[in-house]
């Protein structure tokens, strides 16, 4: 599985703000010996907006401690270095969904410095967060890790309503393009199945009708 560093040299950030996010993502990665200890200031957690593709819905939890709706996901494990194995063990656990894959590809979709407030003994700090997309085809099965981290199917007008962070409105809008482009496809097929059906095939010319 690609580390850090190379899911990065991989990627191009959009805008100045990303820009600046990922210059100093890079920096935490040449010079703490592990970017995931929690004890750092600023240090790597990788999370993942879950999406129904079929249903264009994606899955929100609610975060007690940012008193906020956000995506799923969290911080490595010791020895951990791939932000993708990461966030599959992370949604797994907070979600229940056993079929998680990256949607469409295993490639970084957003990277956002968030600030984390204090809490659970830990002073305030900021997160430097690396976003997948993930897909699931049985939305049902979803389960709560806790009472207090309820789940949410929603579609993107209504989580961007929902949620209170700007930067999961980006993530939000960086997903809805492949959405549409997932939904002209399924669009096109369905003409074309249809536009067969309505055209049998003609009959050579001068062939007698019977």
């Amino acid at each position: 599985m690609p580390d850090l560093v190379t899911l990065l040299d991989g990627y191009r950030p959009q805008g100045d703000t990303e820009t600046a996010d990922i210059h100093r993502v890079r920096t935490l990665t040449e010079t703490a010996a592990d970017p995931y200890r929690r004890d750092l200031p600023l240090h790597v957690t990788a999370s993942a907006l879950i999406v129904h593709p079929p249903a264009a819905r994606v899955l929100l939890r609610w975060h007690q401690r940012q008193q906020a709706w956000l995506q799923v996901g969290g911080h490595g494990d010791p020895g951990e270095t791939d932000p993708l194995t990461i966030v599959a063990r992370e949604a797994e656990e907070e979600t229940g969904l056993a079929d998680l894959v990256p949607w469409p590809d295993a490639e970084i979709k957003h990277v956002a410095i968030v600030n984390v407030p204090p809490g659970k003994g830990e002073p305030a700090h900021e997160h430097a967060d690396v976003r997948f997309f993930m897909a699931t085809q049985t939305p049902d099965a979803i389960r709560a890790e806790s009472a207090h981290a309820s789940l949410r199917w929603l579609s993107l007008a209504a989580a961007r309503d929902l949620t209170s962070e700007p930067n999961l409105r980006e993530t939000l809008s960086r997903i809805e393009p492949l959405l549409d482009l997932r939904r002209q496809q399924r669009q096109t097929v369905t003409d074309l199945s249809s536009g067969h059906d309505r055209h049998p095939a003609r009959r050579p010319h001068g062939q007698a009708r019977h």
